[in-house]
């Protein structure tokens, strides 16, 4: 008499071994390959490596802040962790637990950033 998990693990067999995909698994899966794209486009173009860091921003979403091999950095959101994660691995981006010490070291700035952070207070342009 077969048990239930005698039962589970010849479905298992019978199906490849792996378990089917849930929709979020897939959604997730389709969102990685694409920002994985982009993660490769934005190291290619800034120096031919990059770093990140993931970071929960609300609502379930996660950012993904990149800084390339030549300090120019960006920004991706994924509607999840896992999405964020897979495509961080499949494009090749070591991430980080931080975006402090090592990370924001290399990270370049230019005028225009420093304008923005001062905001009205240093005369940089007015939030409109």
């Amino acid at each position: 008499m077969l048990t239930m998990a005698d039962t589970q693990q010849a479905d298992e067999q019978a199906a490849g071994g792996a378990a089917a995909a849930t929709p979020a698994e897939k959604r997730a899966d389709k969102q990685a390959a694409r920002l994985a794209r982009q993660m490769r486009s934005f190291a290619s173009s800034h120096g031919g490596s990059a770093e990140g860091q993931l970071a929960h921003i609300g609502r379930g979403r996660t950012r993904i802040a990149l800084v390339g091999a030549n300090g120019e950095w960006g920004n991706l959101v994924a509607d999840s962790y896992l999405a964020a994660k897979k495509a961080a691995e499949q494009a090749g981006i070591a991430l980080q637990d931080d975006f402090d010490g090592e990370l924001a070291a290399k990270v370049r700035t230019g005028r225009y950033e420093w304008s923005r952070m001062a905001g009205l207070q240093l005369g940089g342009p007015a939030n409109a």
